[in-house]
């Protein structure tokens, strides 16, 4: 099929798979930031003893990570994990065809003087390999104590999400790596946004440069809200009793 098997088609399914991931970021950073306001309403660590979904009292943040375990999130689980998979398979095969097309190692290039000009464009599959490190990391910290042993039975089941957050955020080495980790998806996000929207065709002269911008604003909120969640968690673990 030509989607599958010319260049076009490729990126298609890359900008794609690009975008779900990146509102499924938009509702995680969210949902994550729900424990900054549990901080200043008096319900940060507040959460039922009993496994009910939605449990009366529990702090938003905790209702947040409920609604997270309920069927419907949970069937679409696998297929983020497939989106995932894909992105980064068509994203390595890409690198791959513009190493060989070139005759040897080089950056990873888009036509666009745009692309060229950035950073992050020429870079991205190196920031996409130490965000995926990250991510492993990030799985093995969080979803790994909650929803894996929903799913299959094994391990033990952390009820309260806060005493995640104040665990993994409680050192200052441990938020440091997370918010470098925060950057290297910021600047990975800026370009793939735009990079989104240019394969689908939306790269005219005046509504490209807007989009480029809204871009940065969008993906900027989403860094900063993951980045104030883990800085609320250490200020919660070392400074609030």
């Amino acid at each position: 099929m030509f989607i599958f098997n010319s260049s076009i088609g490729k990126k298609f399914i890359q900008a794609v798979s690009g975008a779900f991931l990146i509102l499924f970021l938009l509702i995680h950073a969210v949902i994550n930031f729900f424990s900054v306001i549990d901080s200043f309403t008096g319900k940060f660590g507040i959460a039922a003893a009993d496994h009910d979904l939605f449990s009366e009292g529990d702090g938003l943040f905790k209702l947040g990570c409920d609604f997270m375990s309920t069927p419907v999130i949970t069937i679409i689980v696998p297929v983020l994990a497939l989106g995932f998979l894909v992105h980064i398979a068509y994203g390595c095969w890409l690198t791959y065809q513009n190493i060989r097309a070139r005759g040897g190692i080089k950056r990873y290039e888009v036509a666009s003087k745009a692309a060229t000009d950035s950073w992050s464009a020429r870079n991205m599959f190196v920031l996409g390999i130490v965000i995926l490190g990250a991510l492993l990391f990030h799985l093995f910290h969080f979803w790994a104590k909650m929803q894996l042993p929903e799913l299959t039975g094994i391990g033990v089941f952390e009820n309260n999400p806060y005493i995640l957050l104040t665990t993994v955020f409680g050192s200052w080495w441990m938020l440091a790596i997370y918010v470098a980790w925060f950057a290297a998806i910021w600047y990975h996000l800026v370009h793939g946004f735009w990079s989104m929207f240019q394969t689908v065709g939306w790269d005219g002269s005046i509504w490209f440069k807007r989009i480029k911008v809204i871009g940065v604003i969008v993906v900027s909120i989403i860094c900063f809200l993951f980045v104030a969640v883990a800085v609320n968690a250490f200020i919660q673990a070392n400074f609030i009793a």
